[in-house]
């Protein structure tokens, strides 16, 4: 019983502590977050979530010879810089349309790709696609003293993981939304859109260096 603890607890904090540095989809919690509130942000955290636990998951049952492959890694690396190349053009694209809608007085209708539906699928496709997430979970599960001890050991500890990320996105979300009030609202989504972009392709071009 104590390991058990002992390994859960050791995930969570490992969950907490990868979840809290700034990166794409902290960024995109935030920026949802400030814009349509706390459930559009709570997605985001969501679908990566699901992402992590799908590799957790692969890992797990066996399939990190599949996983550490150069050839999987590279084809990894590659879809996440053309993913987050795409999705920072488009939030720079969306951060000069808005500012000129703001400057002329428009109100922009909701766009489709800020739905809570599109949320989910960006925090799922950038945590699938991250070749850092494959290798967090070879980490984690692959160690001797989880993998070793069997395959519930290793759900234990992914599920640890998993409850330390969504703990940290729950404060996340949260905080952003009690902080949206005082805010002006169009200029922190033309802010937000044109922070997001900028990073999704600093990002990008971090992953370009090591493929």
């Amino acid at each position: 019983m104590s390991s058990t603890l002992a390994a859960a607890a050791t995930g969570f904090a490992l969950g907490w502590s990868v979840a809290w540095p700034p990166g794409p989809i902290n960024a995109e919690i935030v920026r949802r977050g400030l814009a349509r509130g706390f459930l559009p942000a709570f997605v985001v955290g969501l679908g990566a979530g699901i992402g992590d636990a799908t590799w957790a998951l692969v890992v797990g049952l066996g399939a990190g010879a599949l996983a550490t492959s150069a050839q999987l890694a590279a084809l990894l690396s590659l879809a996440s810089v053309v993913l987050l190349l795409g999705l920072g053009a488009h939030y720079l694209r969306g951060a000069y349309r808005r500012w000129r809608e703001w400057r002329a007085g428009v109100v922009p209708p909701a766009a489709t790709f800020d739905s809570t539906r599109a949320g989910f699928a960006f925090g799922l496709s950038l945590a699938l696609t991250s070749p850092f997430n494959v290798a967090f979970w070879l980490a984690v599960v692959g160690r001797p003293e989880v993998a070793g001890r069997g395959a519930d050991m290793v759900l234990i500890t992914a599920a640890a993981v998993i409850a330390g990320t969504f703990a940290w996105v729950l404060m996340l979300a949260s905080s952003v939304v009690l902080f949206r009030a005082r805010v002006d609202a169009p200029l922190w989504d033309i802010a937000t859109r044109a922070l997001t972009g900028a990073l999704l392709a600093y990002f990008a071009l971090q992953g370009m260096v090591g493929i």
